[in-house]
């Protein structure tokens, strides 16, 4: 019966990225938002104006949008220690960012078949009101990126996604700007919906970019080829060891885990070979599978045998 315990030989599995400050600020973000939304709901109602009724509806696409990077966040910190997640909830934040993505897709979907519309039966155009409203919108959306931008985008998929929604709709305010101004000073009507394509192209764009990397993780699909390629040459420069399988994918936004299974003449303890990986610093889970050569037929020869 074993007399020691097992602490030495266990580790944590929490790869989440806890982002208290993201989460925050996005909260912020929600809120100011959401107020924005109501009161160009209210006031579209009260002056019988479509454009701020529209501009307050796509502001409710973000709002839930918002609301799901919230969800995420707080998902992942409730149940970083739940064991049921075999990895710890550390994809639960590129899971989010992947399905922010996809609301911006349907975002800017949006945009173009009511682009198209109004190119097909154009709309009156209550030009003061709708520029006032584009410019309330721009400094609330300038206001939200300056709460969400960082420098932790490239790690944190939840939070780029958030950020990626204010960017949105705030290129979507500043196309409004151009287009109302350039159609109430020189009668360019077409320049409104016209603006609207264009906006939802760099809006697909982004969603289509946050959507593959994202999706990539998710499917654990996302490590290049130098990184596979220093694990192998850190096992295989020692001996005569040989990797015959190695998977390795991430875990969480900056953490990868590795399975290896090599063959060797002369077998040793699998701590002994994780040592060899002690260099690469973002592996943070690896299983070694150690096979000895039995025979001569086991070998793996130096050369190809053609």
């Amino acid at each position: 019966m074993h007399t020691h315990t097992l602490d030495k030989w266990q580790h944590s599995h929490d790869f989440s990225l806890i982002h208290d400050q993201g989460e925050r600020k996005t909260t912020q973000v929600l809120v100011l938002t959401t107020i924005t939304m109501v009161v160009e709901i209210v006031a579209g109602l009260a002056f019988g104006s479509m454009a701020l009724l529209a501009d307050g509806w796509h502001m409710g696409t973000h709002s839930a949008a918002f609301g799901i990077t919230l969800f995420t966040y707080r998902y992942a910190r409730i149940h970083e220690r739940d064991s049921r997640f075999s990895f710890g909830t550390g994809k639960v934040s590129i899971l989010g960012g992947f399905a922010s993505a996809i609301a911006l897709a349907v975002v800017a979907l949006v945009m173009v078949l009511e682009s198209i519309q109004r190119m097909i039966i154009p709309h009156a155009i209550l030009f003061n009101q709708a520029i006032t409203v584009a410019v309330l919108g721009l400094a609330v959306n300038i206001i939200s990126v300056l709460l969400l931008q960082g420098r932790h985008h490239h790690h944190d998929h939840n939070l780029k996604a958030a950020y990626l929604h204010v960017m949105a709709d705030a290129l979507t305010s500043l196309l409004a700007i151009v287009a109302l101004t350039a159609g109430k000073a020189f009668g360019w009507v077409w320049m409104d919906p016209v603006m609207g394509v264009v906006g939802a192209a760099v809006i697909m764009k982004w969603s289509y970019g946050l959507l593959k990397e994202t999706g990539a993780i998710l499917l654990d699909g996302s490590i290049d080829e130098k990184t596979r390629e220093e694990i192998r040459s850190a096992i295989e420069s020692d001996a005569d060891n040989r990797i015959a399988d190695l998977h390795v994918w991430k875990v969480g936004p900056t953490h990868i885990a590795a399975v290896i299974s090599l063959v060797t003449d002369d077998p040793k303890p699998p701590g002994y070979y994780k040592n060899l990986l002690k260099g690469m610093k973002v592996l943070s889970h690896v299983s070694v599978e150690v096979n000895p050569c039995r025979d001569e037929s086991d070998r793996i020869p130096d050369q190809p045998v053609v």
